[in-house]
């Protein structure tokens, strides 16, 4: 394998640039030609593609973001639009893809697969922690620290106000960033998609604190959680516990997938890119490098994409006993 390419896809998240720069910079060491395609599968179908070499990817390893911008393809999901993706990588001969994203991303590279034979593998680059065959994805990390920061500042005016805060953060299927700034953060609870808290359950917790002189809250809620986001959430706790009592609600939002990737990150992106791009090098397709138990493992997308990747029921626990 002479030339290959290097995508975004999906979510940014930081430290995605760390990867690409260690794919970037892997080729050049194993003598490989190297482009990066802008916009993910958008890119790959515009033929917006370029050519990378170790100086193109110099002082990028701090940066959040992606460099090669991230774009949601609704052509690609078409036959018409994976032929055109096809015919670009063809003129330019490249015979094979490293893809930094999540599920979306592997499915597309699957499917493209099955019909042109083009190889891919790859990072596992999303917030969210949950793509199954790794034991962290690429900007958890940032993300969780992220949170952390405005969940502590947030404790602070809490307690002033003797108030109960809400917080959501991301998490649309997937409770890791939730459950670990709880811990981190010291929430009194925290309402995940994975684990069925009932709005029972907060006001009966938020009830014991009460009780024991607790002058404020605070309870860490993913957006995805069953019983509806902060919003919904504080709304139900406020009329089943009454108006006397002062809750507050904030959203997190998109700064949870900005900022300067942790030294975590750096690494953690740096090992998954080299380690993609050398298992495509070997002979590797349709499968995504992650890292489990500190070895780095390759798991089929096919397993990537179906299987779940649950929660610790230990750290719910946790925050259960350390609540008290």
């Amino acid at each position: 394998m002479k030339k290959i390419a290097v995508f975004t896809s999906g979510g940014d998240a930081p430290g995605m640039n760390a990867c690409i720069r260690a794919i970037v910079r892997g080729a050049a060491y194993h003598g490989v030609e190297v482009f990066g395609i802008v916009r993910g599968y958008n890119g790959m179908i515009k033929g917006d593609i370029i050519p990378l070499n170790s100086q193109s990817v110099s002082n990028i390893i701090q940066r959040g973001g992606t460099i090669l911008k991230s774009a949601r393809s609704k052509e690609f999901m078409t036959a018409e639009g994976r032929q055109k993706a096809y015919d670009k990588l063809q003129e330019l001969g490249i015979e094979g893809l490293v893809a930094i994203g999540g599920n979306g991303t592997f499915t597309g590279a699957e499917i493209f697969y099955n019909e042109f034979k083009i190889p891919t593998v790859g990072a596992p680059g999303t917030i969210d922690n949950d793509l199954y065959g790794t034991d962290y994805t690429i900007g958890f990390d940032t993300a969780v620290n992220t949170a952390l920061d405005a969940v502590d500042k947030i404790r602070d005016t809490a307690d002033s106000h003797d108030r109960v805060f809400f917080i959501e953060v991301m998490g649309r299927d997937s409770g890791y960033i939730a459950i670990q700034c709880a811990i981190a953060g010291g929430a009194e609870s925290v309402m995940i998609p994975e684990n069925l808290t009932s709005v029972d359950e907060i006001s009966a917790i938020l009830q014991k604190g009460f009780d024991k002189k607790k002058s404020s809250s605070i309870v860490i809620v993913a957006e995805g959680d069953e019983e509806g986001n902060a919003q919904i959430v504080a709304k139900k706790i406020k009329d089943k516990m009454g108006e006397n009592l002062d809750i507050r609600v904030t959203t997190l939002g998109h700064i949870q997938r900005g900022g300067i990737p942790t030294a975590y990150d750096r690494i953690l992106a740096s090992r998954l890119g080299l380690g993609a791009l050398e298992g495509l090098l070997r002979g590797e397709k349709n499968v995504m490098a992650g890292v489990v138990n500190n070895q780095l493992i390759y798991t089929p997308f096919h397993d990537t994409i179906t299987k779940k990747k649950p929660v610790s029921e230990d750290l719910i626990r946790m925050v259960e006993i350390l609540s008290t």
